[in-house]
């Protein structure tokens, strides 16, 4: 009798390997990293003398703006809607027109800051609050100053704000400081 002996089929592996390799390629160059992006901040510099650092800030000077875990928007504990916070904080800074007018003295309202460089932006939030919430705020915060600034560089150089110098923008930054405190509160 005959007998029959069945070999094991085998698979030739070494081109799986090079596949391997190539698909490896492949996804590396078509998948898209997703950076996430961040705020644009300077943070302040140290000050190796505490004393000439730490002054003391009047209470009108602070502008409070708080957020909390329902997604509301407090302004000195009056609950605003997000587009008037832009409009808010230029009155707050600005204090009507005002504060950068030297002759217009008695004529500014006492709820709002003394001058553009000592006014403060408080801006707190509920460690529930959603991030797209706080960005949309501090972006009405930004939006409020750039067009502060803009007014300024137009009555003062008569120009328009993209097409000033780098000594004018450093004037312009120096009469409208861009000051604001972030401050996550915890509430139990």
């Amino acid at each position: 009798m005959k007998s029959f002996r069945r070999h094991s089929a085998t698979v030739n592996a070494g081109s799986m390997a090079d596949i391997a390799f190539l698909l490896l390629i492949f996804f590396l160059i078509t998948t898209t990293i997703s950076a996430d992006k961040g705020i644009i901040r300077k943070l302040p510099s140290d000050c190796p003398n505490i004393d000439d650092c730490v002054k003391d800030t009047y209470e009108r000077n602070i502008l409070r703006i708080e957020l909390n875990k329902n997604q509301d928007i407090f302004i000195e504990d009056k609950l605003v809607a997000l587009k008037d916070v832009k409009q808010m904080v230029i009155d707050f800074v600005d204090n009507n027109g005002k504060s950068n007018c030297d002759y217009c003295l008695g004529s500014k309202k006492p709820e709002l800051s003394d001058h553009p460089k000592e006014a403060i932006i408080s801006l707190s939030h509920d460690a529930f609050t959603k991030y797209q919430l706080f960005i949309s705020v501090q972006d009405e915060i930004t939006k409020g100053y750039y067009e502060l600034r803009s007014k300024y560089v137009k009555n003062t150089f008569n120009k328009d704000i993209n097409s000033i110098s780098e000594d004018e923008l450093l004037k312009v930054r120096k009469a409208y400081p861009f000051i604001v405190s972030e401050v996550m509160v915890k509430r139990d």
